[in-house]
């Protein structure tokens, strides 16, 4: 027979002291950390919490938190992808390509940008899923071959698109918002039905979470992880037409390795797991602008802009190690 103070203390063995629970910190951290942020902006600068400030914000942000989107659909099935940057700036010079060479109409070329970045995205998923290469080794050559693509292509030239029309996809505005912003809307709603809603988002969420355990229970993991990579590519041209559109060329290295790095900062602020199964797309979206909201923030308060790189950089690490001790603490 047991004592009563082995009863006594039994009961405490199996409920672990009363804390606060690391994967909450984690998922919800973009939260406070956002609030926080937006407090202290707002009460240091007069200009930071005003209509067309926060209308700036969303505008600048739009092209990385589409990509974000993508990204974080890609990280949720336990995916990389580095290519994301490379991709965008390839899906804007086949644009202007199109547009200024081939004499195609704004709109088609623009679609065929985007569309551009779908097919490359689907590259990278049959890379990862058919040929069995390592999502990070893959991605990474593949920005390195699309770069490539994008130098022959453009004979290493900046491509100028001096048409009013090719500009109101980037700089056109309805009620006073910018048109990219209402494209985030609408590709973060598509992305978040497709994880809430459907059948394949609960796929995306079994394949990052236990890929072996899926596949046993009838989940084709591979035929899931490539579509993300495909959409995550799409969202790239999306995000790299934008761009072209809103300064009016198009450049093989427009910013690649930077636009790769704030999208995945983006993501993994938002606390998507970077070993797969956990996230969410409003998360993603509120990584994005949080990221925008700290060099906007950083401008206003005439901070050096080096520092921002510096304070990224340590948050991402912060992030990381947070995702990485989350999942510690479970096992």
């Amino acid at each position: 027979m047991s004592s009563p103070e082995a009863e006594a203390v039994a009961p405490g063995l199996a409920r672990p002291p009363s804390r606060i629970q690391v994967t909450i910190v984690r998922d919800y951290g973009i939260v406070v950390a956002f609030v926080a942020l937006f407090i202290t902006l707002s009460i240091a600068s007069n200009v930071f919490f005003t209509w067309g400030n926060m209308v700036n914000l969303a505008f600048q942000a739009a092209p990385i938190g589409i990509m974000a989107c993508g990204g974080a659909l890609v990280f949720i099935a336990g995916g990389f992808d580095l290519s994301v940057g490379a991709i965008a700036s390839f899906a804007a010079v086949i644009a202007g390509k199109a547009f200024v060479g081939a004499g195609i109409p704004v709109w088609p070329a623009l679609i065929l940008g985007a569309m551009t970045g779908l097919g490359f995205g689907l590259g990278n998923g049959l890379l990862v899923t058919v040929a069995r290469v390592n999502a990070f080794i893959a991605t990474l050559a593949s920005s390195i071959i699309v770069y490539g693509l994008a130098i022959a292509v453009t004979g290493g030239f900046l491509i100028s698109i001096d048409a009013e029309s090719w500009s109101t996809l980037g700089l056109g505005k309805a009620w006073g918002i910018n048109y990219p912003i209402f494209v985030w809307l609408g590709f973060a709603l598509f992305c978040g039905f497709l994880l809430w809603r459907t059948t394949f988002g609960r796929y995306v969420y079994a394949a990052g979470g236990n890929a072996e355990a899926a596949r046993l229970s009838g989940v084709r993991v591979g035929l899931v992880r490539a579509a993300t990579f495909a959409i995550s590519g799409l969202s790239a041209g999306i995000a790299g037409v934008i761009l072209s559109s809103e300064v009016g060329t198009a450049q093989a290295d427009s910013g690649n390795a930077a636009n790769t790095f704030d999208a995945i900062t983006a993501v993994v602020l938002g606390g998507v797991s970077i070993l797969g199964g956990e996230g969410a797309i409003w998360r993603a979206v509120l990584g994005a602008f949080f990221l925008q909201m700290i060099g906007n923030g950083f401008n206003l308060l005439n901070v050096k802009p080096e520092y921002q790189n510096v304070f990224k950089g340590a948050i991402l690490v912060l992030a990381v190690s947070l995702d990485a001790w989350a999942r510690r603490r479970r096992v």
